[in-house]
């Protein structure tokens, strides 16, 4: 039986649904992850770049302790220490991690904003925080925005660890439980092949959207 074949047997309309219902987990989890650590990240790259040295410090070690720990660990940290259900343990963990990544991607584009900018703000009676807001901050986004939906891609294809840790079945976690309904080769490869399919559509078109915003933004 072609591969094809294989496909239209085993899509079902309850196969569909069932996969259909993982898909819109991963994509919840993702997207609440990704917002929370993008505000999150934005705060801590600031603080990393302030010269209050407490709150410099405090920034820069959680972004060092975060980043060298393998996000794997923190699911597994955050859902059994804490003791919190599922869903919010997968969020949790994700922003946790994220937050950190992004923390350093941020400041990257921070440092890259041209110190004459500033300057010339400060001339014009800007406050620091206005600079931060209306000048430093979307040239530093702007600037590194590849490097972000890199990491917001990182977090879509990641949640697949959440099943076999805390068997939160999203998207691949539903397509093991569909997988295990089927005993020949040819239809577990299907099942893969239509996941990998549904994961690259979702990140290329990601990827896509954040070239034609950069080509809008310069």
């Amino acid at each position: 039986m072609s591969f094809s074949e294989q496909m239209s047997q085993l899509l079902t309309g309850n196969n569909l649904r069932f996969l259909f219902d993982g898909l819109k987990l991963t994509l919840y989890i993702s997207f609440v992850s990704i917002i929370l650590s993008t505000i999150f990240g934005t705060i801590l790259a600031v603080l990393r770049n302030q010269k209050n040295r407490p709150l410099k410090f405090l920034a820069s070690l959680y972004i060092e302790i975060v980043r060298n720990i393998p996000n794997l660990l923190w699911i597994y940290v955050i859902f059994l220490i804490f003791k919190i259900k599922s869903t919010p343990a997968g969020i949790v963990s994700f922003t946790v991690f994220t937050t950190a990544a992004l923390a350093e991607i941020i400041r990257g584009g921070l440092n890259g904003v041209d110190k004459g900018q500033k300057e010339a703000a400060r001339s014009q009676g800007f406050s620091k925080f206005q600079i931060l807001l209306y000048i430093v901050l979307p040239q530093a986004i702007r600037n590194v925005l590849p490097a972000i939906v890199s990491q917001f891609v990182t977090v879509i294809k990641d949640t697949s660890f959440l099943y076999s840790v805390i068997a939160l079945q999203e998207l691949f976690g539903k397509s093991y439980i569909l997988m295990g309904r089927y005993a020949k080769t040819e239809q577990v490869f299907a099942i893969y092949g239509l996941v990998a399919l549904m994961y690259f559509v979702i990140n290329f078109s990601i990827s896509q959207f954040s070239r034609w915003l950069s080509r809008n933004w310069a």
